[in-house]
């Protein structure tokens, strides 16, 4: 019970932090922004107590582990597989187009309204 108390409070304050960004309108854009990242902080502090916050922690560190492992393409890879990608869309696109002019053909013909 504790635990969905926590998180509550932590929704309230960061919905606080953006009425109170909207409440304070007039004052400068960088008040503003203040506000919303405190409030926002203050509710990342009160999940951080949570064990879904102490979870997402955990996850976050796995998955940045993960990214570090990644083997990621050489430029020239990268390029290549771009260039690959593009050729097959323009295809698609002419195919498609074909396929939908001729289409168009045979309907104007079944409908006599072909020239």
């Amino acid at each position: 019970m504790a635990e969905k108390i926590k998180i509550a409070v932590a929704a309230l304050i960061a919905v606080a932090g953006l009425w109170g960004f909207y409440a304070i309108a007039e004052q400068p854009t960088i008040v503003r922004i203040g506000v919303l990242a405190g409030a926002f902080a203050l509710a990342a502090g009160v999940m951080w107590f949570t064990q879904a916050g102490r979870d997402f922690a955990v996850f976050s560190r796995e998955a940045w582990d993960e990214a570090k492992r990644v083997v990621w393409p050489s430029r020239k890879e990268a390029m290549q597989t771009t260039g690959i990608v593009f050729v097959f869309v323009f295809v698609m696109a002419m195919m498609l187009w074909v396929i939908d002019a001729g289409l168009l053909w045979v309907t104007q013909k079944l409908l006599g309204q072909g020239g």
